[in-house]
């Protein structure tokens, strides 16, 4: 019996390109070993995962039990103390709550932070996480209500108001 991926067409690609693609893989491995030791001798490093565009990226955070930031790097970029991603958020109770996302649209590295953003806050016990959305967020509400729709949160807009809320119950 077949499997299913022999079935499939394979993509052919250019000796030239598989080249590339393996140099580009193996420097982002040793960049990856170098920002590792840079990151960790300040930060709890949770996961290595890779973006939408197959990118490597380091996911660390800062906890000191009142607030929390998971960040992100590229490990096509060395760590020079600041990252390129990340979400910060207030303890509040029994939730936490997100108070500002800041880096680059469109890079993946959001839907990476919050998978793990959400894990993270499974495995403490943290039952949800909240958040605002703001008056200055509003030429872009569409765009936030979609990212935070596809990642399992109820968002509720007052367009009136230029508010929003959203809510995500850990299972």
């Amino acid at each position: 019996m077949a499997t299913a991926f022999l079935a499939e067409p394979k993509e052919n690609k250019d000796k030239q390109v598989l080249v590339n693609e393996y140099e580009d893989l193996e420097f982002q491995m040793l960049r990856m070993q170098e920002n590792m030791k840079e990151i960790s001798r300040h930060y709890r490093i949770l996961a290595i995962d890779q973006t939408k565009n197959e990118d490597w990226i380091i996911l660390y955070t800062a906890d000191d039990g009142e607030s929390c930031r998971l960040m992100a790097h590229s490990c096509k970029e060395p760590f020079r103390g600041h990252w390129e991603f990340s979400i910060h958020a207030s303890y509040y109770q029994d939730e936490l709550h997100i108070d500002d996302i800041r880096g680059e649209a469109d890079r993946g590295f959001g839907s990476v932070c919050m998978n793990h953003l959400k894990e993270y806050t499974s495995r403490q016990n943290i039952p949800f996480v909240t958040g605002r959305i703001s008056a200055r967020d509003w030429d872009h509400t569409d765009r936030l209500s979609y990212f935070y729709r596809k990642h399992g949160f109820n968002v509720v807009l007052d367009d009136k108001n230029k508010s929003g809320s959203i809510f995500f119950e850990n299972n």
